[in-house]
């Protein structure tokens, strides 16, 4: 009996390929990834926060499509800022300066052993996957019928493919920014470096390293 081979994790990685702001899954269907700002909801007033309740709830109804709304949270990595204070440090001429530099120095170390502080990002996952047809596969399951005497290559029929989904996807994009824009939320859309870094992130939440997979273009 034939023993089955064992799976690599790559297997278990539902991506096929990030490239021009977009992820590709595997499935073909692609995923855009918005990147929202917060706000100070408690700090609004009641007429503030329940204009802010209503234009969010009209934007969720508007959707003609699902979004995923996903936070990372992660420890605070308060290295670089004391390497900041450090420099300061020993850039001040002034004996007072220096010792309230190093006094505050301690303080801000002394602080987040005891506390536990968490650094957070939202963002805003929009789909797009293509109508297939029964009976078909690969573009022509995009596209319908190819047309008797298309002499395109496969290639080209990827690179339409891949720009028609992509189209729609960016129409979806501009629904949800203009969405989330009129609930005073601003939206940044992740390019290929940074959607190969958060999910890089997701899949190796241990490591700090932002390889580029094989197949990532800018």
């Amino acid at each position: 009996m034939a023993q089955a081979k064992a799976k690599s994790s790559q297997d278990f990685v539902p991506i096929q390929e990030i490239r021009s702001g977009v992820v590709v899954l595997k499935d073909r269907s692609m995923r855009a990834v918005l990147l929202a700002s917060s706000l100070n909801f408690a700090l609004k007033s009641q007429d503030e926060q329940e204009a802010i309740v209503l234009q969010f709830q009209n934007f969720l109804n508007s959707l003609e499509f699902p979004i995923q709304i996903f936070v990372e949270s992660r420890d605070l990595d308060i290295r670089p800022y004391i390497a900041l204070l450090e420099e300061r440090y020993v850039a001040q001429t002034s004996d007072l300066m220096k010792i309230q530099t190093r006094e505050y120095i301690e303080f801000i170390k002394r602080f987040v052993e005891n506390v536990n502080i968490m650094s957070k990002r939202f963002f805003v996952v929009v789909p797009y996957s293509a109508a297939t047809i029964k009976g078909t596969e690969g573009v022509k399951g995009i596209f319908g019928k190819v047309r008797g005497g298309d002499k395109k290559t496969g290639a080209q029929n990827r690179i339409e493919a891949f720009e028609e989904s992509r189209s729609q996807l960016e129409q979806r994009l501009s629904v949800v920014e203009q969405g989330l824009g009129g609930a005073g939320i601003r939206v940044v859309r992740l390019g290929t470096e940074e959607l190969v870094e958060l999910y890089y992130k997701i899949f190796n939440p241990g490591e700090l390293g932002k390889p580029i997979p094989p197949g990532t273009q800018q």
